[in-house]
């Protein structure tokens, strides 16, 4: 049966494994959970075996491995899991972004003057960005899947590039609602405007967060 000084060396060595990991919070809980219940599953059997219990929890840790040894392998997944939750957002913001988009122009009495081509080339480009983003994020889920299988690192490049995109979309989704505003000052007492600039930068965050967990994850 498992006693609170059987934890004690197990937990040393699970806070030193933690210590070195960065990656999605939920996944990382878990992998430590597992690694957890392992090493007390070897703890149990060696004290089963007649073993004291310190000894017991020596051999079971130093079965497990060192932190050095086991981090890498550890990191890769957590690298493969922050990519999944990344790609996944994306998905959902850029199939909200193409449906919703023009409802915040739709019906509106202050747009009717053509706007300058330089716009409508950064309108049409909002979209082409989210056509990428959705690209490559459908990739990544794609790469993620196969990186956790395999035990790699996750696919960096995608990730980068994907990355990359998303930091082009908030500037030019920033410009975009800007010149709006700049070309057409009655787009501020336009509520579905303004309810899709609130959308917007919540999605940007939400996003933004994303990316931060894997450019941690991959550091």
């Amino acid at each position: 049966m498992r006693g609170e000084n059987d934890a004690a060396t197990v937990e040393e060595r699970l806070r030193e494994l933690d210590a070195r990991l960065r990656g999605p919070r939920r996944l990382k809980s878990d992998l430590l959970t597992e690694a957890r219940h392992g090493l007390l599953d070897a703890v149990d059997a060696y004290r089963e075996d007649g073993l004291s219990a310190p000894e017991a929890q020596r051999r079971a840790v130093a079965e497990f491995g060192s932190p050095t040894q086991l981090a890498p392998a550890y990191q890769a997944e957590l690298a493969a899991g922050a990519l999944r939750g990344l790609s996944l957002r994306v998905i959902a913001v850029a199939a909200v972004a193409s449906a919703a988009g023009d409802l915040t122009w739709r019906g509106s009495s202050w747009g009717g003057s053509r706007p300058p081509a330089a716009y409508q080339l950064l309108s049409a480009s909002v979209g082409w960005i989210w056509a990428a983003a959705f690209a490559l994020a459908a990739a990544g889920l794609l790469a993620a899947g196969r990186s956790a299988v395999r035990g790699g690192t996750g696919d960096r490049a995608l990730g980068t590039a994907l990355t990359g995109v998303l930091a082009l979309g908030v500037l030019a989704c920033a410009g975009l609602f800007g010149w709006s505003i700049g070309l057409w000052s009655a787009a501020l007492t336009w509520p579905p405007m303004m309810i899709g600039m609130g959308v917007a930068a919540a999605g940007w965050l939400w996003l933004g967060r994303a990316a931060r967990t894997w450019l941690l994850a991959t550091r």
